[in-house]
């Protein structure tokens, strides 16, 4: 029988490309991942890897048995849920991920309504940029994260990963009336590699230029302090523009950020989530 376990670092693999970023993601040495599958490979009896030089890839037979991998790691995760919903209520560690402007506006309202109806739970809040939340989600280092997507951006999940709207914003731009008007000006944006430098850069591009980027933030309220010093323009979601600094004018553009909850695929049911879903969407009505 094909062990989930060492099914879930095939997963990995295909996801993450090489074993030694499977054995970091893992807490495993990159031998103890190539033993573990290896004997994947002799309880499937078909090969797996090949092998060339330091390098691997998975085979055709791999390709399928990840498919199969998706399904199985998902109903396990369903069957984790189903206990869980039969004991009294949620209760211990909920590790939630969120990106900045979340942690600050929102997550203080979910966390007080959580300890509130659920005094068992135990959040516990780490600060993510989207783009990592997948890996972190089945690696087990987070049950729940709030991510969010951009106009000229893809989604950020992954086959492993459900993740369900939860709302919209809108984006602005600071002391220019639209992006083309500030074709001239030097830029304010996150870090390269970030989903909103991604965005930004795309979204000069499709005002048909490449923007000068004079500065690397990634707190929008360290953004828009840098605007109001003159230090450049900059994009920033709705959540970061509640109370612009003085003399910053912002103006909307025909652009979204829509933030959503992630959880591992049949993880939706499990008590804690519901219960982190419905403080989050309560504090985004309140």
């Amino acid at each position: 029988m094909l062990d989930p376990r060492k099914l879930h670092l095939l997963r990995e693999l295909a996801q993450r490309g090489t074993i030694a970023a499977v054995a970091e993601a893992a807490n495993f040495t990159p031998s103890a991942v190539s033993q573990q599958l290896s004997a994947l490979e002799r309880e499937a009896g078909l090969p797996l890897l090949e092998r060339t030089g330091r390098t691997v890839s998975l085979t055709p037979a791999a390709h399928v048995l990840v498919t199969h991998a998706h399904a199985v790691l998902e109903e396990l995760e369903r069957a984790t849920a189903a206990l869980a919903a039969l004991s009294d209520g949620p209760g211990g560690p909920l590790r939630i991920g969120a990106f900045p402007s979340a942690t600050r506006v929102l997550l203080p309202r979910a966390l007080a309504e959580l300890a509130a109806g659920h005094p068992a739970l135990e959040p516990m809040v780490s600060e993510i940029d989207p783009a990592d939340v997948s890996a972190a989600l089945r690696a087990g280092e987070l049950d729940v994260a709030l991510v969010h997507e951009y106009d000229f951006v893809p989604p950020v999940v992954d086959l492993g990963i459900c993740a369900e709207p939860l709302f919209e914003e809108p984006m602005y731009l600071t002391d220019r009336p639209s992006i083309r008007d500030a074709r001239d000006d030097p830029w304010i944006m996150s870090k390269p590699g970030t989903l909103c430098h991604t965005m930004a850069i795309r979204a000069c591009q499709a005002a048909g230029f490449e923007p000068h980027v004079r500065h690397h933030v990634d707190d929008f309220d360290t953004v828009l302090a840098f605007a109001a010093a003159g230090q450049g323009v900059a994009l920033v979601p709705g959540l970061a523009a509640q109370a612009p600094p003085p003399g910053v004018r912002l103006t909307p553009l025909p652009l979204s950020r829509r933030t959503l909850v992630a959880y591992r695929k049949g993880y939706g049911r499990h008590p804690a989530i519901l219960a982190a879903v419905a403080a989050f969407r309560s504090a985004v009505t309140r």
